[in-house]
């Protein structure tokens, strides 16, 4: 009898630990998101400044971006790139429900940065999404999946909804772009590709030999170099070519300081 009281209480603690879990499971799953439905945050901070994600080389995560993965029933592969990657369609966008809860590479989604997610492009992916009806456009970081609707190509983060003028509408036309920076030195030489020169137009005679002896005494003033364009019949006397436009400012305004007051900038 007693033994039969033993078996008795002990498939009841069985069971009860048995619901326990159960209860506990099915909890955890349903407070994963705490909200039940997606929106826009009811005291949100002015994103208006936020500026746009900075594209720099980062190696693919180690998260996230396995070849073939599945939701709601559907597979879906990521590319092993996303070099020259373009895409047209539509857009929407994702907020309070899941701020603050892990990305699909295991980052925290935080829907006032300019992040994004796609279902294909490796992660993170830095990409320009330019909306098609008003012409803004945004850089975004995509470190995430979705969104899993066929129609939709692009889940962008709160703010950079905001900055296209697509929360009212929840989606918009857009056309997105990859940045693809594909090693550190790359993004380097970029750069240095793209960076303007600046020259300052210091005075333009027709008295070549003059212009020969001023450039002469600035350079050794300024240790700067000097050029001579010949246009029509006058010469142009310019200093430069110089990197940066702040310290080329300052040498303009130096030199409207020092004699040669309709000295201006010029960048090419």
């Amino acid at each position: 009898m007693t033994f039969d009281i033993k078996i008795t209480r002990t498939l009841a603690i069985l069971a009860v630990l048995s619901l326990s879990a159960c209860s506990s499971s099915e909890s955890s799953n349903s407070s994963r998101y705490e909200l039940a439905n997606d929106k826009a945050p009811s005291s949100a901070s002015d994103v208006s400044k936020v500026e746009d994600a900075h594209p720099k080389y980062e190696a693919y995560s180690r998260g996230g971006n396995k070849t073939n993965y599945t939701v709601l029933g559907k597979t879906y592969q990521v590319l092993d790139s996303g070099k020259d990657f373009q895409q047209t369609g539509l857009a929407s966008w994702y907020g309070s429900k899941f701020h603050g809860h892990l990305t699909s590479n295991g980052e925290t989604y935080d829907m006032y940065s300019m992040s994004a997610a796609h279902k294909s492009l490796p992660l993170p992916s830095y990409v320009k999404v330019t909306n098609i009806n008003n012409n803004k456009q945004v850089i975004v970081r995509v470190n995430d999946r979705g969104p899993f609707h066929d129609d939709r190509i692009i889940d962008l983060s709160y703010a950079a909804a905001h900055r296209l003028d697509m929360l009212k509408t929840g989606t918009a036309n857009v056309k997105i772009e990859v940045i693809y920076i594909a090693s550190p030195e790359s993004i380097a030489l970029a750069e240095l590709k793209n960076t303007k020169l600046h020259y300052i137009q210091v005075l333009a005679s027709s008295d070549k030999a003059k212009l020969n002896a001023i450039s002469k005494e600035l350079e050794n003033k300024y240790q700067v170099k000097t050029r001579i364009l010949a246009v029509n019949k006058l010469y142009k006397l310019q200093l430069g070519p110089i990197g940066q436009k702040q310290l080329a400012t300052q040498l303009n305004q130096q030199l409207r300081n020092n004699g040669y007051p309709q000295s201006y900038l010029i960048t090419q």
